[in-house]
């Protein structure tokens, strides 16, 4: 290569990085270092998470022939160098984008993806399935390869991974990207473990000579698995004075290394990938390496900052002179805080989120009532089951799109036996920018089924303020969830007084004669600018926010079927099996005729995009919202034949 040259411009495919020298590595890490930084200063996204495994992204593609090799990537926010250099480099900048790049890997999007992953833990169990499948099909020359960081070894899918892949003789490497990090700070023993790990005297002393018995192996040809055993038997006795995890599940160690050294990285992966069995190998990384402010300042900040002066490290502002609405998981947050303060009872649990649902604040203030329990839902879920059979009021705060992964957890260990755990749900609904993958679309309808549970959604904060302190009273005995979205809210005097809210009722925020429109939660608010618009047009549109999907308000409902034949539901969830179908159901037990349009997401996978774009592309935005009035309004050409009528959108 000419010097000067820019190398990552040369590359479009992983083929091209293996045409460069070995000694040209460096050089392509801190381009694509700086392309990252670059792009991400201007457009926005995950941050530190990208830029912490440059080296070990530049160096396992470097060594293994991906996509035949098969490279599952695990907490898919770190995976951007593997975009760039995976022919998305053009691209690159639409990334998270409303019909842009995703965020995460994602199948329908490349080759190189080979599994989509929004949410963490998953990479060993699918890396090894495709292993099994390899070998199955006679392609047992293929290499797969797991990389897992970002905190996703405290979930508990990763063990259960680790456990059959240790048996399993699968040709499979598990390649641990230890930055002590998810988005907040790990915790937990394991984490303890790791660090005792990486420092230990015993592990250091032998890593030099086996990292050198290594480097032979692939001068040795018929000789190099003896070379391995050799290695193999030299770890098993640097740990005769500290038990191995990852040894003990039949795993083979290697490390730790340091995870920063693309050179070094790229000899290590080329001994071990002819190594045969289950490994895994121990990096140390630091996240946001490379970028000084991130180094050297807050990590959790950095892990997805939003735009930002690439040269001062000064985050963008939007600028208004006039007060803003608080964030719901701010309003959450504060609210959880006064509530502990007039009940000792109430404990606050999140699994890994403290920052990104605002328990931080509650953990900062009452040390001894809020937990972090790691990645890890279900296990957030029985914990705070635990603490409810002993008198105590948890708040269970988990995104909706994550607490999917404890719904039997939700029906076994809280449901079935009515326990008093109040479930908070952030980013219920379309979450934006993150995509398919953290949309929180369905928890509307699957909490509607579960027995004893009450099922809620505020329209504001200060409804969401209301319906906490709600939940906590003493005469509330079962399970109970509220879920709110991500962003902010609409009232900026938020703090007011307590109030009790009767459970099962809703409240009418404007009355009319044309038609009715019903919203649960936030797009009420999108209902409220529809009736404006209606108004303004000689349509007059009664509005009624129901707060409860679960016990439903039936007297207000009698209300609308006994006044009006033409109704709207509103909601940001699945219309399949949500509130509209709720709806549905009380019109159809109680033989009402009326033409009823279901306004929510449909029956499909929706990508990334603001989430005002989403809305408009899943119809219930407060134009769809208008048009759907508009179209009831509308002079009838036919009579109702008697049954009930409705339209699914």
């Amino acid at each position: 290569m000419s010097q000067g040259q820019n190398l990552l411009e040369t590359i479009n495919l992983p083929a091209d990085l293996r045409k460069l020298k070995e000694t040209d590595l460096p050089q392509v890490c801190n381009e694509l270092r700086q392309f990252i930084i670059d792009v991400v200063s201007e457009k926005g996204g995950h941050f530190g998470g990208s830029l912490g495994v440059v080296e070990l992204t530049v160096a396992l593609h470097y060594i293994f022939n991906t996509p035949y090799d098969q490279l599952v990537w695990d907490t898919g926010h770190q995976a951007y160098g593997h975009k760039i250099l995976t022919g998305r480099k053009d691209r690159f900048p639409t990334n998270r984008l409303y019909k842009g790049l995703s965020g995460f890997p994602n199948r329908k999007e490349s080759e190189y993806d080979t599994f989509g992953v929004g949410h963490t833990s998953t990479s060993i169990s699918a890396a090894l399935g495709m292993a099994v499948a390899s070998h199955y099909k006679g392609e047992d020359d293929r290499k797969h390869i797991a990389v897992i960081g970002d905190g996703a070894m405290t979930a508990g899918l990763a063990f259960e991974g680790l456990n059959n892949a240790g048996i399993s003789k699968s040709n499979i490497l598990v390649v641990l990207n230890d930055n002590c990090m998810s988005i907040d700070p790990n915790v937990g023993a394991l984490r303890a473990y790791l660090t005792d790990m990486s420092a230990s005297p015993a592990y250091n002393k032998v890593k030099d000579e086996v990292w050198k018995l290594l480097g032979k192996i692939s001068k040795f040809g018929p000789n190099a698995q003896d070379i391995a055993s050799k290695v193999e038997n030299a770890i098993k006795t640097s740990l005769l004075h500290q038990s191995n995890l990852f040894e003990s599940l039949k795993f083979r160690y290697f490390g730790p290394v340091d995870g920063h050294d693309v050179t070094h990285l790229a000899r290590i992966l080329k001994d071990l990938k002819d190594i045969p069995g289950p490994k895994i190998l121990h990096c140390l990384t630091m996240k946001g390496k490379g970028y000084k402010f991130s180094e050297e300042g807050n990590q959790t900040f950095w892990h997805a900052p939003g735009t930002f002066d690439k040269i001062t490290g000064k985050v963008t502002e939007t600028k208004s002179d006039a007060p803003q609405p608080p964030k719901y998981q701010d309003v959450f947050g504060h609210t959880i805080v006064e509530l502990a303060e007039l009940n000792s009872r109430i404990m606050g649990i999140t699994p890994a989120m403290p920052t990104g649902c605002s328990l931080n604040i509650m953990m900062k203030a009452m040390p001894d009532r809020a937990f972090d329990v790691g990645i890890a839902e279900q296990h957030a879920v029985t914990f705070s089951a635990g603490l409810a059979t002993r008198g105590l009021i948890p708040f269970c705060n988990i995104y909706s799109s994550f607490m999917q992964r404890a719904y039997d957890q939700v029906i076994h260990d809280v449901a079935i036996q009515n326990l008093k755990v109040i479930f908070c749900l952030d980013r219920g609904g379309l979450a934006g920018a993150d995509g398919a993958t953290h949309h929180g679309n369905y928890d509307l309808a699957y909490f509607r089924c579960v027995p004893n549970m009450i099922v809620s959604a505020p329209m504001d904060e200060v409804e969401l303020r209301n319906l906490m302190y709600t939940a906590q009273l003493d005469t509330i005995t079962n399970p109970f969830s509220i879920r709110y979205p991500r962003g902010n809210g609409v009232i900026i005097d938020w703090k007011q007084p307590f109030k009790e809210i009767e459970i099962g009722k809703g409240r009418k925020i404007k009355d009319g004669q044309d038609v009715a429109i019903l919203s649960i939660g936030h797009p009420g608010n999108l209902a409220v600018k529809a009736c404006k618009t209606l108004t303004d047009e000689g349509i007059n549109a009664a509005h009624y926010d129901m707060r409860f999907v679960k016990p439903i308000d039936t007297q207000m409902l009698h209300e609308v079927f006994t006044r009006f034949d033409k109704v709207i539901t509103v909601e940001d969830g699945c219309i399949m099996g949500g509130f509209g179908s709720a709806v549905l159901e009380f019109m159809s037990d109680n033989n009402y005729n009326a033409k009823v349009i279901r306004l929510g997401i449909p029956d499909k996978v929706v990508e990334q995009g603001t989430q005002s774009e989403l809305y408009k592309e899943c119809g219930f935005s407060p134009e769809d919202i208008a048009n759907a009035a508009r179209s009831l309004a509308a002079p009838q050409q036919k009579k109702g034949s008697g049954k009930s009528l409705f339209i699914a959108l």
